[in-house]
């Protein structure tokens, strides 16, 4: 029996966003298609709804195959029961290339629609290429007013329900806010316990834009996370006293911030354990432990990188404090 998954209504749109999504980025990029269509399949069984995409994760098209085969074994009723995400990446995060780039997307997925399209990064990358690798001299200012035009005309027209944004600081949204007539729905950002992102939680509540957390688990394993979620002594000290793994601590912990929290693994029992997080909370004092712990940021630019390795710092492309 499918799980329910609670949903929070967005600023603009139809549809309620699920607030535990599957992430379908791997790494080392790509995994087997038929190991990700297999996967998400598994994830749509036990009742995830909400899927995040890309189309630089190359998992478009494996995800719109379980999808259409979820359909066919009466997993789901409809493709509306559904939330899916994708992204505009930066190589066309131009905008005469927008409204290209989603309808290859959607061709990717088998979709007439996406619920909710983002700007994967607030910048900028010369059209001609591979998505991956960026090399440094490849990179330019996002003209983030004729973009955010086009993602809008893609609103507009019916191809996505929503709009957002991703890796957005405080100031890149003010910029976006400056000029835009459609606001952003969500900014989907790097959120954990290392890395609380309060400030900016504080100010895209005030702007009524859902915050999305992705590594929640601060990425172990992959060319730009860290092990430091998961060697945190406070957390391992909770997670034992609870009962608890320490991932469910973290995605409890981001749940808990009214987050849309973006869980990943491919593995069916993770499956279930990273959705056995809404019947329980965590006590006063476990959240007044883990709001002490020193924090530190993550690595998002190392998305962008060129044959020497980072193309600069993150400030880059993350310019606030935390």
């Amino acid at each position: 029996m499918a799980i329910p998954i609670h949903e929070v209504p967005l600023s603009s749109g139809p549809k309620a966003m699920p607030c535990i999504a599957m992430g379908t980025a791997t790494f080392p990029w790509p995994t087997t298609f038929d190991e990700t269509r297999d996967a998400i399949l598994q994830a749509i069984k036990i009742g995830y709804r909400h899927f995040d995409a890309a189309s630089v994760y190359s998992s478009e098209w494996p995800l719109g195959e379980a999808v259409a085969e979820a359909l066919r074994l009466g997993f789901i009723a409809s493709r509306d029961e559904l939330f899916i995400t994708s992204k505009l990446w930066v190589r066309d995060a131009h905008s005469h290339l927008v409204l290209p780039a989603l309808q290859k997307s959607l061709r990717s997925l088998q979709l007439e629609y996406l619920d909710l399209y983002l700007i994967h990064f607030p910048i900028s990358a010369k059209p001609e290429g591979p998505p991956l690798p960026i090399l440094e001299d490849e990179l330019m200012p996002l003209d983030i007013s004729s973009v955010w035009a086009a993602m809008e005309e893609c609103q507009t027209m019916g191809l996505t329900k929503s709009i957002g944004v991703s890796n957005f600081s405080i100031k890149k949204i003010e910029k976006l806010l400056s000029t835009a007539t459609i606001p952003p729905v969500a900014n989907q950002v790097e959120v954990n316990p290392l890395f609380q992102q309060k400030k900016l939680r504080e100010f895209c509540k005030a702007k009524g834009i859902q915050l999305c957390a992705y590594s929640p688990l601060g990425a172990r394993g992959t060319a730009w996370g860290q092990d430091w979620v998961m060697e945190c002594e406070i957390l391992q000290q909770i997670a034992k006293a609870k009962g608890k793994t320490l991932p469910q601590i973290c995605l409890r912990w981001v749940y808990e911030q009214g987050d849309c929290v973006i869980v990943k693994s491919f593995n069916e029992k993770r499956l279930m354990e990273n959705l056995d997080i809404l019947d329980w909370e965590l006590n006063e004092e476990e959240r007044e432990s883990i709001s002490r712990i020193p924090q530190r940021r993550g690595n998002q630019s190392t998305f962008m990188v060129s044959e020497n390795g980072p193309y600069k710092s993150i400030e880059e492309v993350w310019d606030d404090e935390i």
